[in-house]
């Protein structure tokens, strides 16, 4: 069992920029890949970003070039760099957990964090 905490978030003007962070307790010795969603009011979940235990990334092309995923594995912790956001990046951001890399389907994340909410002002 993987127990997800993140913190970040909040609210931000557009061209700004925020960092979410994601820590992973419990059995963290096994290679997880991590990824971040999101879900806007009304719509579906919708991946963000993936990094697995090497460091491949994966980005959706909304996000391609303003979005950075990273991962320090000393400290069980992932991280998402976002600037440049946009009024379209507002959405409950949450952070997953994988033990089978590299899928952009949440159907295939093992282990979920709470969800942190990003609202970017216009």
């Amino acid at each position: 069992q993987v127990h997800l905490v993140e913190s970040g978030g909040g609210l931000v003007q557009a061209g700004g920029s925020l960092r979410f962070s994601c820590a992973a307790s419990g059995e963290t010795q096994s290679n997880y890949a991590m990824a971040w969603f999101r879900q806007a009011p009304g719509m579906e979940r919708e991946f963000v970003a993936l990094i697995s235990w090497a460091g491949l990334t994966q980005y959706a092309d909304s996000v391609k070039g303003r979005f950075t995923i990273s991962r320090d594995n000393a400290r069980n912790t992932a991280y998402l760099q976002m600037d440049n956001l946009k009024p379209e990046d507002t959405a409950v951001y949450t952070c997953a957990a994988a033990v089978v890399c590299c899928f952009t389907t949440p159907a295939r994340y093992n282990f979920w964090g709470p969800g942190t909410q990003v609202t970017v002002s216009s």
